[in-house]
């Protein structure tokens, strides 16, 4: 006589063709990224620009690229997390802190159509701001205009990108960088700058999950009662 499927294979077998037929996700997104450099090496922010408060002495900084992912492959700043070279020359002033900013537009490559770098090279500029300012603050002194959306994601700096806020890119749409290579990190995604969600799993991949959860049950009581 021959044997049905158990519950079990059934199920692997429904999960996975619910994952052969979801639609991809977005590769990556279009978004402003935010480091900060202790020690001349950057590392991507744990907060948000309006949110973090720079000591005296600190290099920010912020770069606009297409990243696949906010904090393991993130574009850095092409320009080093060097306080000395920027401020060095700035005078100190009571009652204020000197922070460095870094502006990195990116390359022509990552800018939304119709769009494009407003300079090749990074910007820098050495802020001056009262103790207490966010790095926001400092880096609307070296690089306005900004805006934001209403989520306070940072969305342009010095009017670039004209339109647009961390908009998912789908794997056509995504150009290879020349300047650098995705760095392999574990790192997971903390920040509170990181671009927005494309709304996670699709409906059928969750019902496929739970329908594996109950068959899988079903096979574990039946075995049971064959006992």
């Amino acid at each position: 006589m021959r044997r049905s499927p158990t519950p079990l294979v059934l199920a692997f077998g429904i999960l996975l063709t619910l994952l052969a037929s979801s639609p991809a996700l977005a590769a990556g997104y279009r978004y402003w990224s935010f480091w900060e450099g202790p020690g001349g090496q950057w590392q991507y922010a744990t907060q948000g620009p309006s949110t973090a408060r720079p000591a005296d002495g600190s290099a920010l900084g912020f770069r606009f690229s297409v990243s696949r992912d906010a904090a393991a492959e993130a574009a850095k700043p092409r320009a080093a997390a060097d306080f000395a070279a920027v401020c060095g020359a700035t005078a100190a002033v009571e009652g204020r802190k000197r922070i460095a900013v870094i502006v990195d537009f990116g390359v022509p490559a990552d800018a939304p159509a119709g769009d494009a770098p407003p300079q090749d090279a990074p910007r820098t500029a050495c802020a001056q701001v009262a103790p207490d300012a966010t790095a926001a603050e400092a880096l609307a002194q070296a690089a306005k205009p900004l805006r934001y959306n209403s989520a306070a994601l940072l969305c342009a700096v010095s009017g670039y990108p004209k339109q647009g806020c961390g908009e998912p890119i789908a794997d056509a749409e995504e150009k290879p960088r020349a300047e650098e290579q995705p760095r392999a990190s574990a790192t997971p995604e903390p920040s509170a700058q990181a671009a927005p969600s494309d709304g996670g799993p699709s409906t059928s991949l969750l019902v496929g999950l739970a329908a594996v959860a109950a068959l899988a049950a079903a096979a574990v009581w039946q075995s049971r009662r064959r006992r």
